[in-house]
């Protein structure tokens, strides 16, 4: 039998090592250079009705629900094509390969995200992140309300957990207790949202770029080698 780690660490992905703002903005402009603005506020509104509906982003659904036959059908499969081949390696935040690379030094790095189960996993393998986790990828609509499965599936003594929302890193802080250490990095649009994110306690660490976790030296000691 396996021992139980020390710690696990669980990455966020969009905002946290990953520049989603980034792919939202390129997208815009792409959607306004094929279909023009209307065109481009149409795709956003679907993508919000079906996050609204569904609970997390669908940007290929979205692309789909777009279509108008007869009417727009040579348009759209370009921008399918756009998001399936879109560049996510070169989006990655500065410094989150050697962050998790750090990490490996004191415990277990595994990826925690919300998404949907097609377009989610597709960016996470092709910008890097499931082969430097050694496919250790989580994937659920809301990750705070499943707890229990993620200790199932990843056992800890300790978990430390980072992401750019701070009001999921409070709940998770009051399910877990001394059990997990919170750590925020204030980046993408929920992490630098200094009015809301006041509304919460502070975290147990606070950063401004996953970049400042390749030097991270806390408290505890390194894992030993498994």
């Amino acid at each position: 039998m396996n021992a139980v780690p020390e710690r696990v660490f669980l990455l966020d992905v969009d905002n946290t090592l990953f520049d989603n703002d980034r792919l939202q903005a390129d997208l815009r402009g792409h959607l306004i250079a094929t279909l023009g603005a209307e065109g481009n506020q149409n795709y956003w509104q679907r993508y919000e009705d079906l996050r609204s509906r569904l609970g997390y982003a669908d940007y290929l659904g979205a692309v789909q629900a777009l279509r108008q036959p007869g009417r727009n059908d040579l348009l759209l499969p370009g921008i399918s094509r756009f998001l399936l081949e879109y560049p996510f390696a070169d989006a990655l935040f500065e410094g989150t390969l050697d962050a998790i690379r750090n990490m490996e030094r004191w415990g277990v790095p595994v990826i925690l995200s919300d998404g949907d189960a097609v377009y989610q996993p597709y960016k996470i393998r092709g910008a890097g992140l499931a082969a430097a986790v050694a496919e250790r990828v989580y994937i659920y609509i809301h990750k705070q309300h499943m707890l229990a499965q993620i200790e199932r599936a990843q056992p800890a003594r300790h978990y430390v957990m980072v992401d750019d929302k701070l009001g999921l890193l409070t709940a998770v802080k009051q399910a877990w207790g001394a059990r997990v250490t919170t750590i925020f990095v204030r980046q993408g649009h929920y992490g630098r949202d200094t009015a809301g994110n006041a509304r919460y306690p502070p975290p147990d660490l606070a950063l401004d770029h996953i970049g400042d976790l390749a030097r991270w030296q806390p408290a505890f000691a390194p894992q030993a080698p498994s």
